[in-house]
């Protein structure tokens, strides 16, 4: 039995060889691990944003918590005064009280503000993971088309023709609607063994 594996194996061998196949399946057997390796490159990097987004929020929440806060009751004081005036010893202190308010305001919201730009410097990953998946699904599409080409050349030319109308189509992303793709794994199997496969 081994013996015979053996010679099955030389045999695909020799005839990817000749086929010419070798060489791209060499590409794929390369690009697999690189795209697996950017692959966690884009989850890496899109962990890394959204802790750093998530950060910055958990930052200026209390900042924004504090300047409503502060300015709901200074308004509440102002509008009891303005209801009934305080004697000038409690207005001198209400007054003092919402200038150090107001000083306050411009360094909280800066603070805010820098937190802001932190959140959309850490959106800074979409560029950069966009042109790793945009490589990726290169690679992907490569392989799939080259093990299409493969199938197709080598299953029965009656065969032929009903595969190429449904093979070549590629994923369908808008499945609504449409009785004429496949949507799950069971259905390419199917489709796989209706052909012979």
């Amino acid at each position: 039995m081994l013996m015979r594996i053996g010679q099955l194996t030389r045999m695909l061998r020799d005839n990817l060889r000749e086929l010419g196949l070798d060489k791209q399946l060499e590409q794929a057997a390369t690009a697999i691990p690189d795209a697996r390796d950017r692959l966690n490159y884009v989850a890496t990097m899109t962990e890394q944003a959204a802790v750093r987004a998530l950060t910055a929020i958990e930052l200026a929440k209390p900042i924004q918590d504090r300047l409503e806060a502060d300015a709901n009751a200074l308004d509440q004081r102002w509008a009891k005064w303005f209801d009934q005036p305080l004697e000038l010893e409690d207005a001198r202190q209400l007054v003092t009280e919402t200038r150090t308010y107001l000083r306050r305001v411009p360094d909280d919201t800066r603070a805010t503000n820098n937190h802001l730009m932190e959140i959309m410097m850490a959106q800074d990953f979409q560029d950069l993971t966009g042109q790793v998946i945009k490589k990726i699904m290169d690679v992907v599409q490569e392989i799939e088309k080259h093990l299409l080409q493969t199938l197709l050349e080598n299953m029965p030319p009656e065969k032929r023709k009903e595969a190429e109308d449904s093979l070549l189509n590629g994923p369908q992303i808008k499945k609504e609607g449409r009785s004429d793709i496949v949507a799950d794994q069971g259905q390419v199997d199917d489709l796989l063994a209706s052909l012979g496969f």
